[in-house]
């Protein structure tokens, strides 16, 4: 795409009006920009830990565990079109009139993908895809459905919250986010205690949790979207060109592509945990392991925003930011990896106890890996992000799937009794390489071109 054509588009004008004058930023400008970025990410990850810790106080945790992650991989997989709904939102919709083409547009993809998600739950395509796609055993088949059958209205709420996240997030609202959040959790735990308190706990329990957790958040963000579209957003803004379904597909299209090829590696993971010698403690261990990792770097998920929203004010002083932050999470990943804190935290906060913790414990050491790399995809995303040059996450990101899929199938054949250890593993190196994929692409640009210039 040349350049002319790429400031064409609705996302190259945002590029382009981001390009200020250069001034000097302050680290506390960042750090105020910031926390409450990485706050806001990381009560989102409790919500996971909230339900898998219920779910490991059943009687046969690894089964439970197991029943509810396969079906929430695949609502991950169902969720993505929906969830891009809030960065299509915040980046254009700016009047009434805007906004209802995307609603407009959005209600195709609601349709969509209902249908798949009823396709799933009450035909034979969903013991397909879960006893062949995913290689779930017959005792983990009609568990898995009846889970799924709960789990797949999550995607639609979630759907409804990210499109009024949008207008929360592009009116600088952002507080009702934290808010949303916390009476999200709040809920999900005061569920957790009581179905632990009368000892009802399977996975259908766990996708309750979820459902409700989401109907609640669903409800706050159309509340005081609604409330901003009624008493703040204008009918039409003279400058706003936004008029149609049209140029907003041709925003939302690159996205979903890019976001369907990085939702791929959840579910490939699941189906090929499901191939090793014990396919429960295997799935069960790598979804503890990633719940309490996630917990750890949900919080530092958002370093491309500092190198968007500043790095073409004072590229010195975001640079020196990003590179300390981007440490962090590494550090405290091997923290609980390799000291007491880790088995405290399995065993105190989240009850998981014999094979499943020295399991769990295992596969949480690897992911120290990908702690380690993923702030540096991240900052690398917002350097591409910030020129315009996409199609190299996109590369990037076909590097990431086949190197993870490739090592799946590699290491469940040579050690299956690797259990969960075998996810981490994948991950973290398919991870790397989407890292190498897209350092040779910056190397190139500053090279060839002056677009990283502060």
């Amino acid at each position: 795409m040349s350049e002319q054509s790429e400031l064409a588009s609705p996302s190259g004008k945002a590029a382009a009006k981001q390009q200020q004058p250069k001034q000097v930023v302050k680290t506390s400008q960042l750090l105020s920009f910031f926390l409450p970025l990485g706050l806001s990410s990381t009560l989102v990850t409790i919500s996971h830990v909230i339900i898998n810790s219920t779910l490991a106080r059943a009687p046969n945790p690894e089964f439970i565990i197991a029943s509810y992650a396969i079906p929430l991989s695949f609502t991950t997989l169902t969720e993505r079109p929906l969830i891009l709904l809030r960065q299509t939102c915040s980046a254009l919709v700016r009047d009434r009139v805007s906004f209802r083409a995307l609603s407009n547009m959005s209600l195709y993809i609601f349709a969509s993908i209902i249908l798949l998600c009823l396709l799933i739950a009450y035909t034979p395509l969903g013991e397909w895809v879960f006893l062949y796609l995913f290689g779930v055993d017959d005792a983990l088949l009609q568990p898995i459905i009846q889970v799924y059958r709960v789990l797949m209205f999550v995607a639609v709420f979630s759907g409804i919250r990210g499109l009024y996240h949008g207008i929360i997030i592009s009116n600088m609202r952002t507080k009702w986010l934290t808010i949303g959040m916390i009476f999200r959790l709040a809920a999900m735990y005061g569920l957790s205690l009581y179905f632990i308190h009368i000892g009802l706990i399977n996975g259908i329990v766990g996708a309750f949790i979820f459902l409700v957790g989401m109907m609640i958040e669903a409800a706050m963000a159309v509340w005081e979207g609604r409330k901003l579209l009624r008493k703040v957003i204008p009918e039409k803004k003279a400058d706003h060109p936004i008029t149609s379904k049209k140029p907003i597909f041709q925003f939302y299209r690159p996205l979903l592509f890019s976001s369907f090829l990085a939702a791929i590696i959840g579910p490939a993971i699941n189906a090929m945990l499901g191939k090793t010698s014990n396919i429960e403690l295997a799935i069960a261990s790598f979804s503890i392991a990633t719940s309490v990792n996630m917990l750890v770097l949900s919080f530092f998920s958002y370093l491309h925003q500092i190198i968007l929203n500043f790095y073409r004010k004072d590229a010195q002083t975001s640079k020196r930011f990003v590179f300390i932050v981007a440490w962090i999470p590494g550090i405290l990943s091997c923290l609980l990896g390799f000291t007491a804190i880790g088995p405290f935290i399995l065993t105190h906060v989240m009850g998981v106890s014999g094979d499943l913790l020295t399991a769990s414990l295992h596969t949480l050491r690897i992911l120290a890996l990908f702690s380690l790399i993923f702030p540096w995809i991240d900052i690398c995303n917002g350097y591409i992000m910030l020129i315009g040059q996409t199609k190299a996450m996109f590369r990037s990101q076909v590097m990431n799937v086949i190197t993870t899929v490739t090592l799946l199938v590699v290491f469940v054949f040579l050690a299956p009794g690797w259990n969960g250890m075998i996810g981490a593993i994948a991950q973290s190196l398919g991870l790397l390489a989407e890292l190498v994929v897209l350092l040779l692409f910056i190397r190139s640009l500053k090279k060839d071109s002056a677009y990283l210039s502060p």
